[in-house]
């Protein structure tokens, strides 16, 4: 594990691993001695457009350039990490994830496989109770509300609530930025349509969100195919269900060409949560601690913000007036996420099962 460092640095990852929290500059330095001697950190699933991770891994790079960071699959989803981890469990070549950055219902279930290992930050103690796992095998890094990317030229009349992606003007239009049976952002959006219909958030909003989306594909407004700024522009998916985040970040990347509008659907409007964790596997398990401890910082967390995510310790940074007035100012209306509902892990889970078992039956639209 340690090529360079031996069995002492080994004893001190291993009591490390151990401790309930990092309680020194002492203990942070020699997980960054050990992260450099190991010399790299690989990473999975980090579209450089999602939540500002592009300014976020070079942060990382500039502040420890002694260590090369390997991006696998950028536009791989939650399920597709967790498969990574699992194929690559005997593995400890340049395959093999180190961290894992998931949809909230994918922390418990990968504690409960085995297949991550906890670590607790040094700013753990700001992080929401409710958003991390007690023994520190996952937590919370930064949420969105599901919101409609809106190609302007294409789409005059924006949508402005769910049933109104129902309307014939929007035949051929509507489509989702990621496969249903395996995107947390896109099971998430089958929970935001139910709970637009009137589902109690669950298994019964997943349903009612299967129902919904049954009933665009049947009306000819759904596209299968998994839409992003690109597909936006080029007129194949006019309309894309997508976390906040994504959508603005695509609105600059766009920068008018064509013209779109993000909208916060008045309804069903679901906040999520996303998680990181560190690979039980993994074969840079200190440029991992190290990658979270940076991305726990307030540098980093200001990375996610940028990037026009809400990062999870956004509550403390605000108190302590450490974020830039500019960052705020670039935020949607903060009218906009006062509907905003944050589904408990339960109901994650329950929609995720109902979202994936149904998906194929009840809709049977194959979004590739």
């Amino acid at each position: 594990m340690f090529k360079a460092m031996g069995k002492v640095l080994s004893v001190t990852a291993a009591t490390l691993m151990a401790s309930s929290a990092i309680s020194s500059a002492q203990d942070l330095a020699a997980i960054e001695a050990a992260a450099k001697a190991e010399g790299m950190l690989t990473t999975i699933a980090l579209p450089h457009d999602w939540c500002g991770y592009g300014a976020v891994i070079e942060g990382f790079k500039k502040k420890y350039p002694e260590i090369t960071v390997n991006e696998l699959n950028p536009d791989a989803g939650s399920a597709d990490e967790i498969e990574a981890i699992k194929a690559n469990k005997d593995n400890k070549g340049p395959q093999a994830p180190d961290v894992i950055d998931v949809g909230l219902a994918f922390g418990p279930s990968s504690k409960a496989e085995g297949l991550v290992q906890p670590y607790k930050v040094s700013t753990w103690d700001s992080i929401p109770e409710g958003a991390k796992d007690p023994e520190g095998y996952w937590y919370g890094d930064y949420y969105g509300v599901m919101s409609f990317l809106v190609n302007k030229d294409l789409v005059p009349n924006a949508p402005a609530d769910w049933a109104d992606l129902l309307k014939p003007e929007h035949k051929g239009q509507v489509a989702l930025a990621g496969d249903p049976r395996a995107s947390n952002q896109a099971i998430l959006a089958a929970l935001a349509a139910g709970i637009s219909t009137g589902g109690k958030s669950g298994k019964e909003a997943g349903e009612k969100g299967l129902e919904f989306f049954a009933e665009l594909n049947k009306a000819g407004n759904f596209v299968p195919v998994i839409g992003k700024a690109g597909t936006l522009a080029q007129g194949a998916t006019p309309i894309v269900v997508m976390w906040d985040y994504n959508a603005l970040a695509a609105k600059d990347t766009l920068a008018g060409n064509p013209p779109v509008e993000v909208v916060v659907p008045k309804s069903g409007v679901l906040a999520g949560v996303y998680v990181q964790a560190i690979s039980a596997y993994a074969p840079h398990p200190n440029a991992a601690k190290l990658w979270m401890e940076y991305l726990y910082s307030d540098e980093g967390q200001l990375g996610w913000l940028k990037g026009y995510c809400h990062p999870i310790r956004f509550n403390d940074m605000a108190k302590r007036g450490v974020i830039p007035q500019d960052v705020m100012d670039k935020l949607p209306p903060a009218a906009s996420y006062e509907a905003a509902y944050f589904p408990t892990l339960e109901e994650v889970n329950d929609n995720k099962a109902a979202v994936t078992g149904g998906w194929d039956k009840v809709v049977g639209a194959n979004v590739q």
